[in-house]
């Protein structure tokens, strides 16, 4: 009965769980005025390629999906990059005021990010960087959460190995490379889903740092379908829907290694 009680708990929070993307499907393949018909729509149409092709018409969506995955894709590496070797100097580095260092870290948290925004502007302004890819990935390489979970996941990794490879005569790069890196997997494809849809669903600097439609990634460019006396629903659902799969596809790849990474058990 305990395992009954249980299966079917983690179904009805599947069922929750998923209904929004299912709706989102289901709108996209509707007209516009079926989103809100009585009784609800709740069966696939045949408006789906309509749906997309006007989509395309209003927001060029090959256009919106190569900003979105190369802004996305580039902030990932390089942030992870970053990311990694900070936490790196603080779980395996001893020098003065490093615990200071990383309250610091932590508490930046806490700093609504609407704070930054003015200061931020007037920065990627003077340097001349507005309506450009720099201006929307580099501000937030350094990201707290992700300099956190990599340092807790760090704290496991044997001290001894290290040691040992510095006394075989190994570089600190040749280590972090060659001996941390590869043990870190689980961890790194953990944080690596993080930032990706951080800067995937990112969308209220992106609205500000760019000003052509060229440019835009997919929230900016969805928001602009929210006109102010008509919205199509239709080419709305197909826009959360198309630019929900590179999220879906990038977890699946991952998702082996996720677990284990949120777990901190990436060292056996």
């Amino acid at each position: 009965m305990r395992k009954i009680t249980l299966y079917i708990a983690l179904i009805i929070g599947a069922l929750v769980s998923l209904f929004p993307f299912y709706w989102a499907a289901i709108g996209a393949s509707n007209e516009s005025g079926k989103m809100f018909s009585k009784p609800p729509t709740l069966v696939p149409g045949s408006s789906l390629m309509e749906n997309i092709s006007n989509l395309n018409a209003q927001i060029d969506l090959g256009r919106v999906m190569f900003n979105s995955l190369f802004t996305s894709i580039t902030y990932t590496v390089l942030s992870l990059l970053i990311c990694t070797m900070a936490a790196y100097a603080f779980a395996k580095y001893q020098f003065p005021g490093r615990k200071t260092i990383f309250t610091i870290f932590l508490l930046s948290m806490m700093v609504p990010y609407h704070a930054t925004i003015i200061p931020l502007f007037k920065m990627m302004a003077s340097l001349g960087w507005l309506n450009t890819y720099q201006a929307v990935i580099l501000p937030n390489l350094a990201y707290p959460f992700a300099i956190f979970l990599m340092r807790q996941n760090l704290l496991a990794f044997p001290d001894s190995l290290i040691e040992a490879a510095r006394i075989d005569g190994a570089g600190e790069w040749k280590i972090f490379f060659r001996i941390v890196l590869p043990s870190m997997r689980p961890a790194l494809a953990a944080t690596a889903i993080f930032l990706f849809m951080y800067q995937w669903n990112s969308f209220l600097w992106p609205l500000i740092a760019l000003s052509s439609t060229d440019m835009y990634t997919f929230p900016v460019a969805l928001s602009s379908l929210f006109g102010l006396s008509r919205i199509d629903y239709g080419q709305v659902m197909a826009g959360v829907t198309i630019a929900t799969l590179p999220i879906i596809v990038f977890f699946l790849v991952l998702q082996r290694q996720f677990i284990s990474g949120m777990l901190g058990s990436a060292v056996k």
